[in-house]
């Protein structure tokens, strides 16, 4: 194994073939950077303990305007993690958000992370 740099005789975990650093084994790399965004966690945690919310639910709980939830919720979308339903109630429209299977699956793993590097095994 090769030596790390800066380190007292501690060996880097390296792929021997060819140098280069394998995979992390810190929790940090089980961050979603999508999720990790404060705003973007905070809409996801929301959409979490629902089957779906309001636009406006949404934006009063995360408490940001209507055209920064809608930049985070884009970004959300783009990466498959929240479905965008439109519709109406009454003749008003209405704009509902939801978290996707992926979505999901991708909070929960972001959370696991999050609980290891706080050191808590639960």
């Amino acid at each position: 194994m090769t030596q790390a740099h800066g380190t007292s005789g501690a060996t880097a975990d390296v792929d021997p073939a060819d140098g280069t650093p394998r995979a992390g084994r810190h929790p940090r790399h089980g961050l979603d950077d999508v999720v990790h965004a404060p705003v973007r966690f905070s809409i996801v945690a929301t959409l979490a303990a629902a089957e779906k919310a309001e636009f406006a639910f949404v934006r009063d709980t995360v408490e940001v305007t209507d055209s920064v939830l809608s930049r985070q919720v884009a970004t959300l979308e783009k990466a498959g993690y929240v479905a965008v339903t439109k519709g109406y109630v009454g003749k008003r429209p209405r704009t509902w958000l939801a978290l996707t299977a992926g979505g999901r699956t991708a909070f929960a793993a972001h959370c696991r992370a999050l609980r290891a590097i706080a050191g808590d095994d639960a």
